[in-house]
């Protein structure tokens, strides 16, 4: 598993690998390999992957960065909390699905999550810290600013740490918000079109071009890629619905 952004000039170490039936983007962010690290949204089938970064690049995990509450974020979270003594970071609009999950899935995710783990409990891990929109917090000797944007889950929030070294300004893990060309459902319990509107208005398109995004599916993009190409990053589709229009 190599970082997926050049490592050679960066300060910023970054790995990836896909997990679960999702294949959901778990990330683990160090400054350099030997330090200690976080881990971005471990989801189902998480563990055995981030057990082997951490090994292979002598890295201690202390905290885990949850961009939303979705299970397929969030099923090993508090496994790797309890395994290595870190602490969880979350909104607190999604904090209540740490320990109740289903709430915000549809039956069919249940029972495919049910047949390939079994029925399971969930439970907060013993340290939560909460995310707070537009704050900036310091964690195994990174930065990250929190970007609250709803719509996907009440409590979807964006992660961006710089990127010095490169022609990349920051970094921004995206989670369910954006994807390249394309950007997180809406019609999942707790989901908000009008939500989502906003925050691709107001969060996603004021970020700069030169942002790399890495989002909680499929592959890693750039703001200037998503602005000129992504049809849900366009005016027309931006636009607010009317409810006076037929």
């Amino acid at each position: 598993m190599a970082p997926i952004l050049p490592d050679t000039v960066a300060v910023v170490f970054i790995a990836s690998f896909p997990a679960g039936p999702w294949q959901t983007n778990c990330y683990v962010v160090a400054t350099a390999p030997g330090s200690e690290c976080v881990v971005v949204d471990p989801g189902l089938g998480a563990v055995p992957g981030v057990q082997e970064l951490v090994a292979e690049h002598r890295l201690k995990p202390v905290a885990v960065l949850v961009t939303h509450g979705h299970l397929d974020h969030t099923f090993s979270v508090t496994p790797l909390c309890a395994g290595n003594d870190a602490t969880c970071w979350v909104h607190p609009r999604d904090r209540a699905l740490l320990g109740d999950p289903y709430r915000a899935m549809g039956p069919d995710a249940r029972a495919l999550v049910e047949q390939l783990a079994g029925p399971t409990t969930f439970t907060e891990p013993d340290a939560v810290r909460e995310l707070v929109d537009g704050t900036r917090f310091e964690v195994a000797g990174l930065a990250f600013d929190a970007l609250h944007a709803p719509g996907h889950t009440p409590g979807s929030t964006m992660l961006r740490t710089d990127y010095p070294g490169t022609e990349v300004e920051a970094v921004m893990f995206s989670g369910d918000v954006l994807f390249a060309g394309s950007i997180g459902r809406t019609d999942l319990p707790g989901g908000s079109h009008l939500d989502m509107l906003d925050s691709l208005r107001t969060k996603v398109l004021p970020l700069p071009d030169p942002v790399a995004v890495l989002p909680g599916h499929g592959p890693q993009t750039t703001m200037a890629a998503e602005r000129a190409q992504n049809p849900y990053l366009q005016a027309s589709y931006l636009r607010a619905p009317n409810p006076d229009e037929e």
